[in-house]
């Protein structure tokens, strides 16, 4: 029997980015950006799980924290694109 939920692990500098980014995006016309109103609770509930995980969200140096949790992002994100670049080759 196959387990009725799925589990996503995220380091906390991705859970910080993405909390942020959907922050963005359910501040703009979600309906313009997600055609399918079946997704906007899903997509809420994620942003609200992650808000109530990440304390630091509401840290007076939020700015700085995201700042430098993207930047520890990017080589990783960076790496994994060269060497799915190396794999088609």
């Amino acid at each position: 029997m196959e387990n009725p939920e799925i589990v996503i692990k995220l380091t906390p500098d991705e859970a910080l980015v993405l909390s942020d980014w959907l922050e963005q995006v359910q501040m703009t016309d979600l309906s313009r950006l997600v055609d399918d109103a079946a997704v906007w609770a899903h997509l809420h509930r994620i942003a609200g799980t992650l808000d109530k995980s990440l304390s630091g969200i509401f840290a007076a140096d939020y700015a700085e924290r995201l700042q430098a949790a993207r930047s520890r992002l990017r080589p990783a994100l960076d790496q994994s694109a060269s060497d799915e670049k190396g794999a088609d080759a």
